[in-house]
């Protein structure tokens, strides 16, 4: 099961990037749950990750807490920061969304802001995305040949997700092993634990509880080297494996909603996909690489983002200059180039990579 976001108008490349990378390549704050510790049957690894695979869930809801403390500079409410309804602020702060899933083609998750709401909704194939603060709606009707696939996402808003992205980093570089069993959302399961062998990498371990009865992730936490808590957490506060009704899924955009009919083929998504960001390297310390704003441009008044990433320190070496942001879990570069590094690496690995 894989939860569907459109992707929604990124308004901050940085933390975007950071949570990708961590993710993907697979911290300090408060754990979101109170782990207990449940009696259940032993299970391996091996079964555990042939459990994730073979997973049979038709139908859930409930509600998602995710909080993120990546050691990156704190947004503005109006660039997706603490209390932000934008799904661009999942990286900063803390986040609650509800979600609901009736299969593929039936899946719907709302990002609730103190002062608004993001929508996003997939319904056969109409997509919907809308953001009560700017009151605009986008529809999209997927390709025939695309109906049974789920869309592709820019953040995890589901510990479903988070749990995928984590798994795709099994491999030669990682250990994988399982440490006992928690409580999550009241319900029992156990937790997969996968750790980098390379030494490079600032993560210390991925830790996903999956449930014991269903068997699918209730919650992902990421930590940094030499932390006892999350830097990441995205888990269930509350669930039903109950499928939704099919009330959830018929969007109607608000009368007064500015709507624009999108296109898989639109000029815009072409030229989207031709700057989707790269990544150099694999396992633990790959680096993605994209576009970076241009902070070398004079402006007598800067943008919010544009003072934020000018903030950060200055560096310099054989591979050019930028700005460096460096932190426990994290480490991002922008170059006077233009280009942003960004991975769970020493900045040392992003400046060998900036000068390829």
């Amino acid at each position: 099961m894989s939860v569907l976001t459109a992707r929604p108008a990124l308004r901050w490349v940085v933390p975007v990037a950071v949570v990708a990378v961590v993710l993907t390549a697979g911290v300090a704050g408060r754990a979101l749950t109170a782990d207990a510790d449940p009696s259940l049957p032993p299970r391996t690894a091996a079964q555990l990750l042939v459990d994730l695979q073979t997973s049979a869930v038709t139908g859930l809801s409930g509600t998602v807490v995710q909080r993120a403390d990546l050691g990156l500079p704190e947004l503005p409410v109006s660039l997706g920061g603490q209390g932000s309804s934008e799904f661009a602020g999942l990286v900063t702060g803390t986040h609650t969304l509800r979600v609901w899933y009736a299969g593929e083609q039936k899946q719907r998750i709302a990002l609730l802001g103190t002062l608004g709401e993001s929508d996003l909704v997939r319904n056969g194939r109409d997509v919907w995305t809308w953001s009560s603060s700017s009151n605009e709606v986008t529809h999209l009707v997927l390709p025939a040949a695309d109906h049974e696939q789920p869309l592709p996402t820019d953040l995890p808003t589901t510990p479903q997700e988070a749990a995928d992205a984590a798994l795709a980093a099994i491999g030669p570089s990682t250990t994988v092993g399982t440490d006992g069993t928690a409580t999550v959302a009241g319900r029992a399961a156990y937790e997969l634990v996968l750790r980098p062998k390379d030494s490079e990498s600032l993560v210390d371990q991925v830790r996903i509880a999956i449930d014991a009865e269903q068997m699918v992730p209730l919650r992902v936490r990421v930590y940094a080297q030499d932390a006892t808590v999350p830097a990441l957490e995205i888990g269930f506060s509350q669930i039903s494996f109950e499928t939704p009704g099919d009330e959830h899924f018929d969007f109607q955009p608000p009368t007064d909603a500015s709507v624009t009919e999108a296109s898989p083929g639109d000029p815009s998504a072409a030229e989207a996909a031709s700057a989707a960001p790269t990544v150099i390297g694999d396992g633990w310390t790959a680096v993605l690489v994209t576009d970076a704003p241009d902070l070398t441009a004079s402006t007598e008044e800067p943008s919010e983002l544009t003072g934020i990433l000018q903030s950060l320190p200055r560096t310099s070496g054989s591979w050019g200059s930028g700005w460096l942001l460096e932190s426990a879990l994290v480490s991002v570069l922008v170059t006077d180039d233009g280009e942003l590094l960004v991975g769970a690496v020493s900045p040392e690995r992003l400046f060998e990579v900036a000068a390829r």
